[in-house]
């Protein structure tokens, strides 16, 4: 893990990038865009729960890299909203959806626990950032997996599109120990940590399923040029085989290496090949 991160500020230029970035791959390509109906909402609320949580933090140095963490996934939101923005303005809104979603992690997974679970408010938050570190090893995960994944260019990708993923890949690996940390800083000691991890971990795959794939079917139905095109997954595992989306294996297998109890995510991914990217973009 970096000793510093900074946000790195960035434009992206969308006037040349279709709706369909992915040339003749409907559902790859939705699958893809349903990450920017998630990411803003669900980076904001990353925010929202480290600022709740940096108060309580007693090292310096973890403090620091919070607010580098913080940065960054402000920054990803903003850029991951510009798209969305630019996919409404060609007849694809999804702010419906990103509505909805912001009712979910400003209700149930809000500052306050719902009512019908009586969790005092320590323990509701250290819930939520096992959650935010769970999310984030599959994020490190799926940054890993963009920046190897050469099908899109032989595919015929969009460049923009795919710098974009690429980019925010990038900085999903440099930072990917940082909820963890956090989490490991105030989630308690012992057995009652491992269990609080296991848990955030069940919530955080469920959530991250749940808001994916509904996401897509939502892009499926509303994408002007296929009006009422349905996800599916016989689809979906067509383009896995072309290697325009991460394999069922590549997912499946970062759960066991998760719930090892000796697990660091400073074991997952190529913080070298991220860094060299970012190095890249920057030149």
């Amino acid at each position: 893990m970096p000793r510093r991160l900074k946000p790195r500020r960035t434009t992206f230029d969308w006037d040349r990038t279709p709706m369909h970035w992915i040339p003749d791959e409907p559902t790859a390509t939705h699958v893809v865009n349903a990450l920017h109906l998630l990411l803003p909402p669900g980076e904001r609320w990353f925010i929202d729960v480290f600022r709740e949580a940096l108060p309580l933090v007693r090292d310096a140095e973890l403090e620091v890299l919070m607010k580098g963490f913080m940065g960054q996934e402000g920054t990803h939101s903003v850029q991951h909203a510009v798209v969305l923005d630019h996919l409404a303005e060609a007849g694809l809104d999804g702010r419906p959806f990103v509505d909805r979603l912001e009712q979910v992690f400003h209700g149930p997974l809000g500052h306050h626990p719902p009512r019908r679970l009586p969790i005092p408010g320590r323990e509701w938050l250290r819930l939520r950032l096992a959650v935010i570190a769970a999310i984030e090893h599959y994020t490190a995960v799926l940054g890993d997996w963009i920046l190897g994944a050469h099908a899109f260019e032989r595919a015929g990708a969009d460049p923009t599109m795919l710098d974009l993923l690429r980019w925010h890949g990038a900085e999903e690996v440099e930072h990917r120990a940082v909820a963890y940390d956090v989490f490991v800083h105030l989630g308690g000691r012992g057995p009652a940590r491992y269990v609080r991890r296991v848990t955030g971990f069940a919530i955080a795959t469920v959530l991250l399923l749940w808001f994916w794939f509904w996401g897509a079917a939502y892009l499926m139905d509303a994408d002007p040029h296929r009006p009422g095109g349905k996800y599916l997954v016989s689809d979906h595992n067509r383009a896995v085989r072309k290697g325009l989306l991460p394999s069922w294996g590549r997912l499946g297998a970062a759960i066991p290496r998760y719930l090892r109890p000796g697990f660091h995510p400073d074991q997952e991914g190529s913080m070298e090949s991220a860094l060299t990217y970012l190095a890249g973009r920057q030149r």
